[in-house]
């Protein structure tokens, strides 16, 4: 009698548990973007801007409050495009600001908390939007002449104590009152022993940010520091072959060594979109007794690229002077590699949160069974096999307006001033330009233009 009431308390337990479990939001439509996304498409970014804060002023948001970093990054970012680069700043530190509380907040996460669906949560932030924030905020700081707050926003990458230091250590889970590892917590909480291993992010050197870094130094005069960002190019190179497949793009070691009396006019263009999440549908074998429960389905969010027509930047200088930029940093790639990382964390949580949920269904069913009552058992396990899968949606939320690719290129000039435009090209192809009529190269400081075409 007295391991009746246990056990029916227990269950008592685990259903209201589950109860919370299914409570959830609608994932987002990535079809409200499409207005914001023309505006971009065609680099009218200030419109794409303006559109923002309409939808924001409107009764029907198109960022909710549990949203709100999603609505700093993409904001953030196209005021950056638009050459808003203060509201920018602004908007990009309320968005590292919010990633840092949550990811403070998650720390001490219980378990059941940690196992909830992510869509009932305020989102997070990305690993690759909390490091490609830092980038674009840097060059904020340069587009308002600030070398200072431009290292300042690479360093926070790139010191030994840094973001990119800290990926590999980020989705160690840990019991905030126990201090017990995961599975030992799942095997205490759930009795299920077998689960799916999360992975580390193999990536730890970002060489636009040490690019960008090695620039911005040698401004500021600091030749010391300079080369060693310098040298970390060529370092994550080295050691980050999963990103960085091709040769360090000549561009690099040009910077680093201008002729003596020349000055060199530095080129970075960013192109295409990266990728979005999209929900996939996974199905997986579960040993569980009735045969309704033994096939669950999973539903997890998968990066989906949008390819860019781009495969060409040409740059002319005043008409006669030509090169090719030079492809620095597939951050489509960084963007994929960075998500494994979380993707596999994802799939766990999705892993653990399905089991609670069929372990109470099949005991349900089984009893009603057991009782010569088969069609209530059915009715159970058909019923709690439906709510389960509509309770469960994939969280594709992300920022939509990262770039795909970043590229690099220069050339040393007598000191003076230039016309420069930079023609964006499906092969022989030109799709779009830029012009830049007048471009003062100077010899000392840095003289950097951005281009961006995000197709």
């Amino acid at each position: 009698m007295e391991k009746d009431v246990k056990f029916k308390n227990r269950l008592l337990i685990l259903k209201i548990s589950i109860f919370a479990l299914f409570t959830l939001s609608c994932a987002t439509n990535s079809n409200i973007y499409k207005e914001i996304d023309r505006s971009v498409e065609h680099s009218d970014f200030s419109d794409a801007v303006s559109v923002i804060e309409k939808k924001q002023e409107s009764k029907k948001v198109l960022y909710s409050q549990k949203n709100a970093i999603m609505l700093f990054l993409d904001k953030g970012l196209i005021e950056h495009y638009a050459g808003n680069y203060s509201a920018s700043s602004a908007d990009l530190q309320n968005a590292e600001r919010l990633i840092e509380e949550a990811y403070t907040k998650s720390i001490t996460e219980g378990f059941l908390s940690y196992i909830a669906n992510d869509n009932v949560k305020e989102y997070p932030g990305e690993d690759f939007e909390n490091i490609y924030l830092n980038v674009f905020n840097a060059l904020n700081y340069y587009n308002r002449n600030d070398i200072d707050g431009a290292l300042v926003e690479i360093r926070k990458l790139s010191n030994s104590s840094g973001k990119l230091e800290m990926l590999s250590r980020k989705y160690e889970y840990k019991d905030p009152k126990t201090g017990v590892g995961l599975k030992d917590t799942v095997k205490k909480e759930t009795g299920v022993g077998s689960l799916p291993d999360v992975k580390s992010v193999n990536f730890s050197n970002s060489a636009l940010a040490r690019y960008l870094g090695a620039l911005f130094y040698q401004a500021d005069g600091n030749e010391d520091s300079s080369r060693i960002e310098f040298d970390q190019v060529y370092r994550a190179y080295s050691t980050n072959r999963n990103i960085y497949s091709g040769a360090v793009p000549n561009a690099v070691e040009e910077a680093r060594n201008v002729p003596d009396g020349m000055a060199r006019l530095n080129i970075i263009s960013f192109t295409g979109l990266s990728p979005v999440k999209e929900e996939k549908t996974v199905i997986q074998y579960l040993p569980f007794q009735h045969p309704i429960l033994q096939i669950a389905m999973f539903k997890l969010p998968v990066m989906i690229k949008r390819p860019s027509v781009i495969n060409r930047i040409e740059v002319e200088v005043d008409g006669s002077k030509r090169f090719d930029l030079e492809l620095l940093e597939d951050m489509g790639a960084v963007i994929e590699e960075t998500f494994n990382a979380r993707y596999s964390n994802i799939l766990l949580k999705t892993y653990i949160r399905t089991i609670i949920k069929y372990v109470v269904a099949d005991v349900a069913a089984m009893a009603a069974e057991n009782n010569d009552n088969s069609l209530a058992g059915l009715a159970i396990a058909v019923g709690a096999r439906a709510a389960m899968d509509a309770s469960e949606r994939a969280d594709i939320r992300m920022s939509r307006y990262l770039p795909d690719r970043a590229y690099i290129g220069g050339i040393n000039l007598d000191p003076g001033t230039y016309s420069v435009i930079i023609r964006y090209c499906n092969g022989n192809h030109e799709i779009y330009h830029e012009k830049f009529p007048d471009v003062t190269v100077k010899k000392d400081g840095l003289n950097l233009i951005q281009s961006v075409k995000l197709k």
